[in-house]
């Protein structure tokens, strides 16, 4: 599924926000995405819904900043993605699980 798609089932999906005064919040008060999500369509949704937004723009430029960085996580989260035990998730425990990606992790860098 392309990024774009999965963004408004992402943010229906966000719980109330606990406070410690006053009730819940319903909604996050802003957004940041990658240029996976740099659609209009995408922008008047979350502005409908009073989120302030915070998207990359799609650039013939190369990255620098932000962008470039969001990369570079994309890149790491492929290699463990790479990881036969991380990408089954063989252990049903979640401390073994993150036993695995520290594992994972080490050997990748």
């Amino acid at each position: 599924m392309h990024d774009s798609l999965g963004l408004k089932p992402l943010v229906r999906g966000i719980p109330p926000i606990r406070s410690r005064r006053g009730l819940r919040r319903r909604r996050p008060a802003k957004l940041h995405a990658g240029k996976g999500h740099d659609y209009d369509h995408l922008r008047r949704w979350l502005r409908k819904r009073g989120i302030r937004h915070r998207i990359a723009r799609k650039a013939p430029n190369p990255p620098s900043g932000w962008a470039a960085t969001a990369g570079v996580v994309d890149r790491t989260v492929s290699w463990l993605a790479g990881c036969r035990r991380l990408h089954r998730r063989c252990g049903r425990k979640a401390g073994h699980f993150l036993a695995f990606v520290g594992i994972a992790a080490a050997l990748i860098s």
